[in-house]
Formats: C-alpha cells, sequence, structure tokens
C-alpha cells in the first residue's frame, strides 16, 4: 500500500471557459471533476491527486501558427514537468489535494523558471472574466 504518492491530471482553463468548444470544456471539466473525486478517494492512501492548467504551451502543433499566434506569454513542454516535479518533491503536497492549479502560479510559487528563464504569468486573470 503506497503511504505517499501523486496523480497529475493535465486539464485546462477551457473547463471555466464558457466561449470554448462544447467538447473540450465538458471532457477538462470532467478532468478536475475526476481529480476531486479520485483525490478524496486516495487520501487515506496519502496520495495527493491534482488537475494542473498549463498556460499556451510550445507544442510542435502550437508552433505551426507562429507566424499567427502570439507566444510572448507561452511556455515549453519543460516548464509544466517543472511544476510536476516541484509538486512530487513537496512534502505538503497532501494539502493540495483535489485542487485545480496552474503552472506559472506554481513557477511563481516554487520559484522555478521557464528553459529560457522566464516565468510566464497566470492566464487565470483571462479566464475568470469569460466565466
Amino acid at each position: 500500500m503506497a503511504d505517499r504518492g501523486l496523480i497529475v491530471n493535465i486539464s485546462s482553463f477551457a473547463a471555466a471557459n464558457r466561449e470554448e468548444s462544447v467538447a473540450l470544456g465538458v471532457a477538462k471539466s470532467a478532468t478536475d471533476r475526476m481529480s476531486a473525486l479520485m483525490a478524496r478517494q486516495l487520501l487515506d492512501r496519502g496520495i495527493a491527486v491534482v488537475s494542473l492548467y498549463p498556460g499556451l504551451v510550445r507544442t510542435e502543433g502550437i508552433l505551426k501558427w507562429k507566424d499567427y499566434i502570439d507566444l510572448s506569454n507561452s511556455e515549453s513542454p519543460w516548464f509544466v514537468g517543472r511544476a510536476v516535479a516541484a509538486l512530487a518533491a513537496d512534502e505538503g503536497v497532501l494539502d493540495r489535494t483535489g485542487k485545480v492549479l496552474v503552472v506559472a502560479e506554481l513557477a511563481s510559487e516554487y520559484g522555478f523558471t521557464d528553459e529560457d528563464g522566464e516565468q510566464p504569468r497566470s492566464l487565470r486573470p483571462e479566464f475568470e472574466e469569460v466565466t
């Protein structure tokens, strides 16, 4: 039986964005709900479960559109990975179980940067206005 663990489900602001497509919004809302329910069921085993919201991640698919979209506040996949590593190393991660966490906000809290040394800003304020 596990005495400590972490499950990170990648979600997105699409869960809270009424402007998003129905399918993506419902899927990401389901991810957040699943995380919350798993968190309750795994708490007694010491396993934290969170939903993690990256910002605009510079994946191969996104980079194909670099001439058409603003990448000035984007983040690399490494940045997302650093957030997961920071959570995994945090002895108090169980206090976060069941929560939705934002990669950029974790970077500010834990003090890590993206591979270029930058700390992208959280997209939360932009999406709170839409919901």
